[in-house]
């Protein structure tokens, strides 16, 4: 609870299994290099609650990305297994990767462990949100009701612009999308004025406030409106303590906080 007042949900935090976390968080570092020294925290679970509850958040959207198609069903039952021995802590998204063989049976298989949404990184996972491969994925989780938390934005590729996601959510109009990083990373002004009319679509704040100036991110967050913008601090990449103090200083008002720290998120993710 920050300020006795709010209850705040960390919607964007990515965990991994202790063996492998150090690996894992040394390669989005690599990925982001030239942006970010390193990442703040270890991506276990024992430091996301150590350095998250130090911040006074309460509950955390959970998640973790497959780079290859056999680690889909791998790292689902691992953030399932997470979600189940948090103390009711976490919600978990699952992962999907297009070059699955069985992308029904993947996905079958995440919503048998429990899992509410699922997480795609196009340009970690390398394809473009456009691409052929992905229609099935948006086709069951439209269907299903399931949405997708999904990295959206970076001026140094092709695969997850907002030209990339325009064509899918005028196909897929049932389909709700968060779109990581204000819906653009490293684009994020330009973004919003493509993106905002899109009903469907939702964004996050994580990985944007370090770069983006107070007032810029006001703009960006009425642009999209109030109602469809969730708190995240994109852990293990930055000090939540430090992302809440740069939410703050943005100057909105209590209400507009309640919305975007929790009402949001658990709209969304905690139905």
């Amino acid at each position: 609870m920050i300020k006795n007042k709010y209850y705040v949900i960390d919607a964007h935090c990515h965990i991994y299994p202790e063996k492998i976390a150090a690996r894992a968080v040394q390669g989005t570092d690599n990925f982001y290099k030239a942006y970010n020294d390193h990442s703040y925290g270890t991506g276990t679970i024992n430091n996301l609650l150590e350095v998250g509850d130090g911040a006074g958040i309460d509950h955390y959207i959970v998640q973790s990305v497959a780079t290859t198609p056999h680690q889909v069903g791998r790292i689902n039952e691992f953030i399932a297994e997470s979600v189940a021995n948090g103390n009711g802590r976490f919600t978990g998204l699952g992962t999907l990767h297009p070059d699955s063989p069985d992308i029904l049976s993947d996905f079958n298989h995440l919503l048998s462990l429990g899992l509410k949404g699922v997480k795609l990184h196009p340009d970690i996972q390398q394809f473009k949100i456009d691409d052929y491969r992905c229609l099935r994925i948006y086709e069951l989780c439209e269907q299903e009701g399931l949405p997708i938390l999904m990295h959206t934005g970076d001026h140094r590729y092709d695969f997850s612009n907002p030209n990339r996601l325009f064509p899918v959510m005028d196909i897929y109009t049932g389909l709700t999308v968060v779109g990581a990083h204000f819906g653009g990373w490293s684009i994020w002004e330009e973004a919003a004025d493509k993106l905002a009319q899109l009903p469907n679509l939702y964004v996050d704040c994580s990985s944007s406030l370090y770069y983006v100036s107070s007032e810029s991110a006001k703009k960006i967050i009425h642009t999209y409106g109030v109602d469809k913008v969730l708190f995240g601090t994109d852990y293990p990449m930055w000090d939540p303590k430090l992302e809440l103090e740069r939410f703050f200083n943005i100057g909105l008002t209590e209400e507009e906080n309640k919305k975007i720290f929790s009402e949001n998120a658990k709209k969304i993710f905690m139905k």
